[in-house]
C-alpha cells in the first residue's frame, strides 16, 4: 500500500498512540475535579498546553484546546462577530478558504454581516494589493489560510500583516491546519496574527483533538458555555489522552521536519517533473517556494478526479480529490474555480499529499502505474 493522502489525515504517530493509551488507562480523573485524581488530569492538560506554546514559541496560556480545526475556525470567526458586532460587521476572507471557514462566513452573512472575498491570481496565491483596497472603517475580521490545502500555495501572512499593523482593531486570523510541522513558523504566525488554528490527525496525532493560538489581550465570545473550561472559554470536558498524545505528536513531527528539511520537497519536486512528461497532464501546484512542500495537484485532461482516484485505490495507492472534506460530496475544487481554471480541468484535479514517511521508491512506483493508466486512458478516451 502506498498512502498519499497525508492532507486529509495523518497515520497516527506509534509514540503518541502509546501516550494516548497509556493516558486514557492512568489518568482517569476529570481535570475540573478537586481531588487528587482530578489535579494529576489538570497537571497533564497544562503541561501540553506549555508544549504545545514552547514549539510555537508563544505562551502557554495562548493556547486552547479544541476538538478539532473546523471547530476552531468556527470559534474564532463566529466569537468575533458576537464579540464585535457592535463596532462594525465585516469580514474578509480569502477565495480559497477550506469550508470551515468559508461556510461559516456565509452563515454570518445570512445573519446580517457583510462579506467580502479577497481575489486570488492564476497561481492561487491572495493578491495583497486587492485585499487591502477591501478594508473598512468598519472591519472587524480578516482571515486567510496559510497554506492553502488543495494545491498548497503558501499564502503573503507576512505582506497582510504588514498591512493590518496599521488596523490595529482587525483580528486577524489565519488557518494553518496544512502549514504546522510542515511550512516555517515564522511564514505564517507573525507578530500581527490573533488567532491560528490547528488539527492534531494532520501532523500524525489523533483525530478529534486540535487547538487555537488565541494572542494575549484578543477577545473571542465563547463558542460553548456550560462548564467553565479552557478559561470559561470552551466549556467541555477536556479531551486529556488525545491532548497529551497531540502534544507528543507535533513535538516529534517538528522534530522530524527539522532533521530532515527539504525531504518531502524532493520527493513532490521528484513526482513533479515525472508528470511533466505527460502531454495530458496539467500541474496545478508548483516547485517554487510559494508551495507548500508536501501538497501537488495535478489533473490528466479529460478524465474525472475521481476516476483516476479509484483506478490508483485498485492498485493499492491511494490519493484524493482536491479536498478530503468535499470530495465524497462531489463538490468541486472552490480553490481552481478561484484560480479561473477552465471546468474541465478542474473536475480532472487530483491531490498528492506527502509526508516524511513517504518514500522516493513509493513515488516512483507510483509513476509506475500512472504510466500504465495513462496508456490506458488514451486508448479509451480522446485524449
Amino acid at each position: 500500500m502506498i498512502y498519499f493522502d497525508n492532507s486529509a489525515t495523518t497515520v497516527i504517530d506509534p509514540q503518541a498512540l502509546d501516550a494516548y493509551v497509556k493516558t486514557s488507562q492512568r489518568i482517569i480523573g476529570n481535570p475540573s475535579s478537586l481531588h487528587d485524581l482530578g489535579n494529576q488530569a489538570y497537571r497533564l492538560l497544562e503541561q501540553a498546553r506549555k508544549q504545545v506554546g514552547d514549539i510555537l514559541g508563544v505562551e502557554s496560556e495562548e493556547i486552547y484546546f479544541t476538538g478539532s480545526g473546523t471547530e476552531g475556525d468556527n470559534w474564532v470567526l463566529k466569537g468575533t462577530a458576537i464579540e464585535k458586532a457592535a463596532f462594525g460587521k465585516h469580514i474578509i476572507i480569502s477565495g480559497i478558504e477550506h469550508p470551515a471557514v468559508a461556510e461559516t462566513a456565509r452563515q454570518l452573512e445570512k445573519l446580517g454581516f457583510e462579506l467580502s472575498i479577497a481575489p486570488v491570481d492564476k497561481r492561487g496565491i491572495l493578491q495583497v494589493d486587492k485585499f487591502e483596497s477591501l478594508i473598512r472603517q468598519d472591519t472587524i475580521l480578516v482571515s486567510v489560510m496559510a497554506v492553502n490545502n488543495e494545491i498548497g500555495s503558501i499564502q503573503p501572512i507576512q505582506a497582510i500583516s504588514k498591512i493590518l499593523t496599521e488596523y490595529p482593531k482587525i483580528h486577524f486570523h489565519v488557518d494553518a491546519v496544512q502549514a504546522i510541522a510542515k511550512v516555517p513558523k515564522e511564514r505564517w504566525l507573525t507578530p500581527r496574527v490573533d488567532f491560528a488554528v490547528f488539527s492534531a490527525h494532520k501532523f500524525h496525532g489523533p483525530k478529534g483533538v486540535g487547538f487555537i493560538y488565541w494572542k494575549k489581550g484578543r477577545k473571542l465570545a465563547p463558542l460553548l458555555t456550560g462548564g467553565g473550561q479552557e478559561k470559561n472559554q470552551r466549556s467541555s470536558t477536556e479531551n486529556i489522552a488525545g491532548i497529551v498524545a497531540g502534544a507528543k505528536a507535533l513535538r516529534l513531527s517538528t522534530e522530524r521536519n527539522l532533521a530532515r528539511e527539504n525531504y518531502v520537497q524532493t520527493l513532490r519536486n521528484s513526482l513533479i517533473d515525472s508528470l511533466a512528461n505527460y502531454g495530458q497532464v496539467v500541474v496545478f501546484s508548483e516547485k517554487t517556494t510559494d508551495f507548500a512542500p508536501h501538497i501537488l495537484c495535478f489533473g490528466l485532461k479529460g478524465i474525472r478526479g475521481e476516476v483516476l482516484v479509484h483506478a490508483m485505490e485498485e492498485k493499492q495507492i491511494f490519493i484524493s480529490t482536491t479536498s478530503a472534506c468535499s470530495s465524497r460530496k462531489k463538490i468541486g475544487s472552490s480553490t481552481l474555480g478561484a484560480m479561473n481554471v477552465p471546468e474541465h480541468l478542474a473536475t480532472s484535479a487530483v491531490r498528492i499529499s506527502l509526508d516524511e514517511n513517504n518514500t522516493m521508491a513509493e513515488a516512483e512506483q507510483f509513476m509506475v502505474v500512472f504510466n500504465q493508466l495513462y496508456k490506458k486512458f488514451l486508448k479509451v478516451s480522446d485524449l
